[in-house]
């Protein structure tokens, strides 16, 4: 009894001790880690945005520069140099016309006669020009001695008439009216004489230099007219100065026009410009004649060869319609890309991507 005792006061020390309750603090262990989770999370994506950043902003090719344009707007306000009345008009809205095309015609006549007029005035005053050059012809020279010989038989008479007369005033036998006629007529030989002399004299020499000059600077005059005239017959013609298309009709036919007045607005087709901009920290990597890649949008697989043809001297901020407000404020250069268009697929104003070849271009 006593063993049995003394084994079970033995054996109690050794026996497990009874469960105690759960710690309130041990669920909280777990809820620790989400702020590093959180933090961990942040640089995670801190990260993979400063990558995406930096690959969509990183030149795929270091050889090239890709920059965003519009295909520039050309457009020419087609108009008479001359008034009239316009008597044909060749094109319509819409038509494709080439260098050099007849659009449209005035009413020619009046041009046509103004022209023969000027012609006509030309040649009176070229013939002027000739006859003083030439000088005096033989049969005018002769003329000219002939009526100095006349006028010295005159005179030689007169002279005789008045010698007469003072041997007859002495004794009566004549009138003191007949002697003051006899006397009278003398003196008008003796002018006319001289007269005709220096008459002879002036057809011997010929024209003075002072007159030839005067009618060769009215000769030239009257050739400038008739040049005047011809040019105001040839710009009775409008003509279109490069390829394109008729954007607008202003005039009808039979209308009145005004030298200046437009008729037709035309889009010049060729050569091509895409204006665009490019940033001040690649403007050292471009060139002029820099041989660029134009894509569109309706067509990214058609490439259009083009080059570089102007870039400009000054600074801009960036148009308001190329960039975003934020980008405004940076200072950009225009360029001035010139494409070769031979299907006509680039419009104008249409937008467009150009690719830079920086390895070409002086």
């Amino acid at each position: 009894m006593s063993s049995t005792i003394a084994s079970s006061s033995t054996a109690a020390p050794n026996a497990a001790p009874p469960a105690s309750p759960p710690s309130a603090a041990e669920p909280l262990a777990p809820r620790r880690r989400w702020p590093w989770l959180a933090a961990a999370a942040l640089v995670v994506a801190g990260l993979g945005g400063a990558l995406w950043f930096y690959l969509s902003h990183r030149p795929h090719d270091e050889a090239s520069l890709v920059l965003q344009g519009n295909i520039d707007v050309r457009q020419v306000n087609l108009a008479f140099k001359v008034e009239g009345r316009i008597e044909t008009l060749a094109v319509d809205e819409g038509d494709t016309v080439t260098a050099g095309q007849v659009v449209a015609s005035l009413d020619k006549r009046y041009f046509h006669d103004e022209l023969q007029a000027a012609r006509a005035r030309r040649d009176n005053a070229a013939a002027n020009l000739a006859r003083l050059e030439h000088g005096s012809r033989p049969q005018e020279i002769a003329q000219a001695r002939a009526q100095t010989a006349d006028r010295e038989a005159t005179l030689a008479r007169a002279k005789a008439d008045w010698a007469r007369a003072q041997q007859l005033i002495g004794s009566g036998g004549i009138s003191r009216e007949d002697y003051d006629l006899r006397q009278s007529a003398l003196r008008v030989a003796e002018a006319q004489l001289k007269s005709a002399q220096e008459s002879q004299r002036l057809i011997e020499i010929g024209p003075r230099q002072e007159d030839i000059d005067v009618a060769r600077a009215q000769l030239a005059e009257q050739k400038a007219l008739v040049v005047q005239s011809e040019r105001r017959l040839a710009d009775s013609d409008l003509i279109a100065p490069g390829p394109g298309i008729i954007l607008t009709r202003a005039r009808e036919k039979g209308a009145i026009v005004q030298a200046g007045e437009t008729v037709f607005t035309l889009t010049l087709a060729s050569p091509v410009w895409v204006r665009t901009y490019v940033n001040e920290r690649d403007l050292g990597r471009v060139g002029p004649n820099m041989a660029a890649l134009v894509r569109t949008d309706s067509a990214p697989d058609k490439v259009y060869p083009a080059r570089v043809g102007f870039i400009s001297p000054t600074a801009e901020f960036t148009p308001k319609t190329v960039e975003t407000r934020e980008l405004r404020t940076d200072l950009v250069y225009r360029l001035r890309v010139i494409v070769d268009n031979p299907d006509g697929g680039l419009r104008q104003g249409m937008p467009v991507t150009v690719t830079l070849n920086l390895n070409t271009g002086n």
